[in-house]
């Protein structure tokens, strides 16, 4: 990032100089315009709609998904803003840079709620209320812990992070599910798929903190516990990612997805010194992008 000083025109007789606001990378925007969750959301639903072959899924229901998810982290930012400060320990430069622009933001992130609830009621079908129902809980009850959240810098959020995931899994593979056709609710919860999806989500969202906080410990000990809370996990979902690709060929290639974001998640767990944490930030998404190809690439063999 760039940075330093503007020499500005002459005050009378007295150089006016004035400090130039840090230039952000172009790879860095899409996680500064909360561009990042939507874009794995999409991609995911993509996998989903192929592995349960839906022979009918509409553009509203990715437009609809895109949407949500996108207000949905404007107003996570924004919320976090409002509670600690623009200036706040627990704040990044995504929040900074949505605090600048929270007037645009605000009224960006209503009008995408807003069409996104007109595509719901208008072109979604029926089904969708009873998991509108659940997915309402989970959404009030992720932004409950984040009013909740302490705002100790040293303390990893484990229950925000789970439900986050899960919250995150579910919108995802609900917008999928509901064009099954004779499957409740029971069924997408105790799905493989949408199981291992949603692990899949909480280790990618609990990765940032946990490398966060071993960037900050001082003991080796410390660090070294923050990476073992990644890589067990990891290792047990890669694991049964793999077993369940063996046993059923159909949904082979989303099994090869799910093994391999955890494959780059372990990478990154294991490297994570290596770069700056705005780093991590989009090259962890990254390995939720990547298994799209994966699984192409599978599903084509």
């Amino acid at each position: 990032m760039a940075s330093g000083l503007a020499f500005g025109d002459l005050l009378g007789n007295v150089l006016r100089i004035v400090p130039v606001e840090d230039r952000k990378p172009l790879w860095l925007y899409p996680n500064l315009l909360s561009l990042d969750a939507p874009l794995v959301a999409l991609a995911w639903l993509h996998i989903f709609a192929q592995t349960w072959r839906l022979g009918y899924h509409p553009w509203e229901a990715y437009v609809s998904l895109g949407l949500a998810v996108w207000a949905i982290y404007v107003g996570d930012r924004l919320l976090d803003v409002s509670l600690f400060g623009s200036t706040g320990a627990k704040l990044e430069a995504r929040h900074r840079f949505h605090y600048r622009h929270r007037k645009f933001f605000a009224i960006a992130a209503s009008v995408a709620l807003v069409i996104a609830v007109v595509l719901v009621v208008m072109k979604m079908p029926m089904a969708i209320y009873k998991h509108l129902l659940l997915g309402g809980v989970m959404i009030a009850g992720f932004f409950g812990l984040s009013m909740l959240s302490s705002q100790d810098s040293n303390e990893v959020p484990h229950s925000k992070n789970i439900l986050a995931g899960i919250t995150f899994a579910f919108g995802t593979a609900m917008t999928a599910h509901l064009y099954r056709g004779g499957y409740g609710i029971y069924d997408l919860l105790t799905s493989r798929e949408f199981m291992s999806f949603a692990v899949l989500c909480v280790l990618n969202i609990a990765a940032i903190d946990l490398w966060e906080h071993a960037d900050r410990a001082v003991d080796q000990e410390s660090k070294a516990s923050d990476e073992l809370a990644l890589t067990l996990p990891l290792i047990l979902l890669g694991s049964a990612a793999l077993v369940f690709a063996v046993q059923d060929i159909t949904t082979r290639p989303f099994f090869y997805a799910i093994l391999t974001g955890a494959a780059l998640l372990y990478v990154l767990n294991r490297a994570h010194a290596r770069f700056s944490i705005h780093t991590l930030r989009v090259l962890a998404d990254v390995a939720l992008l990547v298994p799209v190809l994966v699984f192409w690439a599978s599903s084509k063999n």
